[in-house]
């Protein structure tokens, strides 16, 4: 019988095992890390499209707050009015001003805000708020939207006095007459000609229109004063969001 020698395989050193080790390790390892910094870069990416998206928000928010300042002067000028008419020993005489300045009174669209806050909902909601890295800049959002909803809030508050304003008005106002004044948009056009007659009141009467009046020239000078601080605060987070960002 032949008998076939075996061949034996070299005995591989243990530095081989060591290197085959050490460049499996760095492979992970530089796998890990490369996955790491894109999972930042696309965060980063995230980060800046949601604050252009906020700068947006903001912007426009500043735009309708600059409107709402102009429209609440217009509004004080539009009480005072009403309150010296109404007050007049010769109303009589100028009922038609008293009627144009009560259905102006009455009415809230040229001053009511509705935040522009789809970004700041997603950021809140979907827990995006965490991707913004600088402390400074979550702050300052947070607060913005604390003064957005307080802001929110006073004018829910003053629709509130509007109504009861209406119920006053009831005792001394003919709503007949409004619609003389009111265009096919419901837009007031136009004073009344000549001087159609109030209800007929008394000082009781007069005395509750009068306090509600007062209570909404106040709340109005109140608006205006906050409006003028949110504008101030807003335009100090667009700053920041655009030099933080290098957003133009």
């Amino acid at each position: 019988m032949e008998v076939h020698a075996h061949t034996h395989t070299p005995r591989k050193k243990w530095t081989h095992y060591f290197w085959e080790f050490f460049m499996l390790f760095l492979a992970v390892t530089l796998g890990f890390f490369v996955e790491n910094q894109r999972e930042h870069m696309v965060e980063h990416q995230r980060e800046k499209q949601f604050i252009r998206s906020l700068v947006n928000d903001i912007s426009l928010d500043t735009a309708r707050i600059n409107t709402i300042i102009t429209a609440r002067l217009t509004r004080e000028n539009s009480l005072d009015s009403l309150s010296w008419w109404l007050n007049n020993p010769d109303r009589d005489e100028h009922t038609n001003e008293i009627y144009f300045y009560a259905v102006t009174a009455g009415r809230a669209l040229n001053f009511r805000f509705v935040t522009n806050d789809g970004t700041m909902q997603q950021l809140k909601n979907s827990g995006a708020l965490r991707l913004i890295r600088n402390r400074i800049v979550v702050d300052s959002i947070a607060r913005y939207d604390v003064s957005v909803r307080n802001f929110v809030r006073q004018g829910e508050l003053e629709e509130t006095l509007i109504d009861s304003y209406r119920s006053a008005a009831l005792k001394i106002i003919d709503a007949l007459q409004f619609d003389k004044m009111l265009d096919k948009d419901n837009n007031v056009t136009n004073k009344l000609t000549g001087n159609p007659p109030l209800l007929s009141f008394n000082n009781d009467d007069l005395n509750a229109f009068n306090y509600r009046l007062y209570s909404m020239k106040s709340l109005n000078k109140a608006n205006r004063r906050d409006a003028r601080l949110l504008l101030q605060q807003a335009a100090k987070l667009l700053e920041l969001l655009k030099k933080e960002y290098q957003l133009k």
